[in-house]
């Protein structure tokens, strides 16, 4: 337990060892202002979707950010920093030393996709009902658990590839295009909707648009928890992909290779 908390904590807090958290406000806080108010425009000018389509949409697509990007970095960090090995060879549980990690990025996930949804409903004046702030509140924390589980998988990948952060661009990219966030799954290939089913965010931003119309939690609960069902597949593969990939850079002493 110590190690499930006390070292995903300072784990999270390593990422900053060389720069002021100030930073992640123009990432986590203004980027996704910006985003929603492009695409909510976009589809004004273009008579598409409603405000509250885009506001919802985006601001969840963007609680995927920190679960993508924190989760592969940390891994990424250990080995530039040449201490990944250390940690490896640790008696600590595998599932403790990285599940623990994944706490404050769910965490992190969750704030900024409350955030964009309150900023975005403030600026574009999307009405959402009373009744619906506590459902949607569970399922932004669903889905950014979700959102999580694909991130241990690019973790995993991070310990393989020079630079992480190209595989976080292009999974945070696929996600934006495949996952209903601006483009309802109904107007998509039939075999890229069926991918994009697959893929964290979509059963969350489909439950979420169901309560801000009036819906009940009862009613999105088999939503809720298919997203649920998805992050935990991913995350199950991502620790399986982990302890493939440890095993395979012990064999090819690739484990810090940079």
């Amino acid at each position: 337990m110590r190690v499930f908390f006390v070292g995903g904590l300072l784990s999270y807090r390593a990422l900053f060892n060389w720069l002021t958290p100030w930073i992640l406000i123009p990432t986590f806080l203004v980027a996704p202002i910006f985003q929603i108010l492009l695409f909510a425009y976009i589809g004004r000018s273009a008579h598409l979707q409603s405000d509250e389509f885009y506001v919802i949409g985006n601001a969840l697509q963007y609680t995927s950010l920190p679960c993508l990007f924190a989760m592969a970095n940390m891994l990424g960090d250990e080995r530039w920093s040449q201490t990944l090995g250390i940690l490896l060879s640790s008696p600590a549980s595998r599932l403790a030393l990285f599940l623990g990690r994944s706490l404050p990025v769910v965490l992190n996930g969750a704030l900024v996709g409350a955030f964009g949804f309150v900023a975005g409903s403030l600026l574009l004046h999307v009405h959402i009902p009373l009744s619906a702030v506590a459902p949607l509140a569970l399922v932004i924390v669903v889905t950014a658990v979700s959102c999580t589980g694909l991130g241990l998988v690019n973790g995993a990948i991070g310990m393989r590839v020079r630079e992480s952060a190209v595989s976080s661009n292009i999974l945070f990219g696929l996600l934006l295009v495949v996952c209903g966030v601006n483009v309802p799954l109904s107007e998509l290939p039939g075999w890229l909707e069926a991918f994009g089913r697959l893929l964290p965010l979509t059963h969350g931003i489909q439950a979420a648009r169901e309560l801000a119309a009036g819906a009940g939690l009862g009613d999105v609960k088999g939503l809720i928890g298919t997203e649920a069902l998805i992050g935990a597949v991913w995350g199950v593969i991502g620790c399986l992909l982990l302890r493939v990939l440890e095993v395979e850079s012990r064999r090819r002493a690739t484990l810090e290779t940079a």
